[in-house]
């Protein structure tokens, strides 16, 4: 049974799919409940199950109440892919105290909510599998994507400490850091910054969804479902300035990665 967060869209959608594909039940967690049908009937037509779970992943009552309602339903939790996120392309000085706060909201807290909602479940069960998709940007910022990028390092660091103390309750925890995805994230984010053209990899949001059935099968601490992605996550610990350089290049055109 796997329970998927930001599931109307994108890698979200394509992960429940992918889950279903591979027997797993899925519960459907997101705000928009017209998206959460139609990903549900994809599920269904794959000879899937799929709950429907309408919820804001930034209010930690409705995500309690989502999370019962799938126990009441199939008793357990194996795995828990916390996928839901908002960006935002800004300055620094251009993002308000109010929009920090928002991409905290969601994409940290949204992390944290379900999370903790499911912990007693997998503790009692003596298993589960708990996987935040972060971003490659939760590696190594770049320009214009300070507010977004802090909150995809802090669900890494929510994951390694939360990784440590599981390991004796048989919980696994793990982290995807994905690429820029062709996914509708970026139309519907608000950018106060010209996009720019981007040159660089894109990734369908299927091969993020494999990476991840394949890491709930096998778990690993750290996934990188675009393998060079690694080079640039060792190379901003290695050689910082150097990636300064290279990123000092993108404020002209910044090319936003997921």
């Amino acid at each position: 049974m796997a329970l998927v967060t930001g599931a109307s869209s994108g890698i979200g959608a394509a992960t429940a799919r992918a889950f279903a594909s591979a027997g797993a039940r899925v519960g459907l967690l997101a705000r928009r409940r017209d998206r959460l049908e139609g990903v549900a009937q994809d599920v269904a037509r794959a000879g899937g199950e799929a709950l429907v779970l309408p919820a804001d992943v930034a209010d930690s009552d409705m995500v309690h109440r989502a999370v019962a309602e799938f126990l009441a339903r199939w008793n357990r939790v194996d795995v828990l892919v916390n996928n839901a996120g908002v960006g935002l392309t800004a300055s620094v000085g251009s993002t308000t105290l109010d929009e920090f706060r928002r991409l905290h909201a969601v994409n940290v807290l949204g992390t944290v909510a379900p999370t903790l909602a499911v912990l007693p479940a997998m503790r009692q069960a003596g298993r589960g599998h708990i996987i935040n998709v972060s971003s490659v940007v939760g590696r190594r910022a770049t320009p214009l994507s300070a507010a977004y990028s802090m909150t995809k390092f802090a669900q890494v660091a929510f994951s390694e400490s939360l990784r440590v103390e599981l390991k004796r309750h048989g919980i696994h925890v793990s982290v995807v850091y994905p690429i820029r995805t062709a996914t509708e994230f970026f139309d519907a984010q608000l950018r106060k910054e010209p996009a720019g053209a981007s040159t660089g990899p894109i990734q369908s949001a299927e091969r993020v969804a494999r990476a991840i059935v394949r890491c709930a099968r096998r778990p690993r601490p750290e996934v990188y479902p675009f393998w060079p992605a690694r080079i640039l996550a060792c190379l901003s610990v290695t050689a910082p300035a150097l990636v300064d350089l290279i990123m000092g290049r993108l404020v002209k055109r910044p090319r936003p990665v997921a």
